[in-house]
């Protein structure tokens, strides 16, 4: 149990996918404006990432290791989760259509995210179990929606303070995120004092 806490905790915080490896920038640039958008992306790459990684970890075990074929990893990782986000985008436009039309051109773009990509060979590289797998996609999938809700917050400040018109925009964005992605990197130290 100790060892599940720790992957999660390291993943949502210190190994932030979006803050401290610079994966799913995209979507955490492009929606995090609005504070429902936001929640709305980060459930919704958390429950891809979820699933992607219940179907890509047993693919990878008993279809792509036990016939050598695990050069085709990327490119079938690819398919499930193009096929995942493509339920979850009609789930959407049929029961939610506000969060489907709040979130537009950004829910198919969880397809190339790079974070979900990246989560499922992540588990496979780490030698993760099936459990040790999932626990690492939700976290990671928190840690994902944790960084859209407080960028988001930043963003809504940004909004109203009186900024140097050379810093208006994309500048000021772009500072923002650097400046959450370094007090992320506070949060190494606690968890391996905690857990180290």
């Amino acid at each position: 149990m100790k060892e599940i806490i720790m992957i999660m905790m390291s993943v949502a915080l210190v190994n932030n996918f979006v803050l401290s490896q610079f994966l799913g920038i995209c979507p955490f640039l492009g929606v995090s404006k609005k504070l429902d958008s936001a929640v709305g992306m980060g459930i919704a790459v958390t429950f891809v990432m979820v699933l992607a990684t219940a179907c890509t970890w047993p693919v990878q075990i008993l279809l792509l290791d036990k016939f050598g074929i695990g050069y085709l990893q990327t490119v079938t990782f690819i398919l499930i989760i193009a096929a995942l986000v493509q339920f979850l985008e009609m789930f959407l436009k049929k029961f939610i259509p506000a969060l489907y039309k709040g979130l537009g051109v950004y829910l198919p773009l969880i397809t190339t995210n790079c974070a979900v990509l990246g989560v499922t060979i992540m588990n496979i590289d780490d030698g993760f179990n099936f459990i040790e797998a999932i626990a690492n996609s939700f976290a990671a999938g928190v840690g994902f929606l944790l960084a859209m809700v407080l960028f988001c917050g930043m963003r809504l400040k940004m909004e109203v303070a009186n900024t140097p018109k050379a810093f208006q925009g994309v500048p000021l964005t772009l500072i923002g995120a650097s400046i959450l992605s370094l007090s992320f990197m506070g949060f190494s130290g606690v968890v391996e004092g905690i857990f180290g």
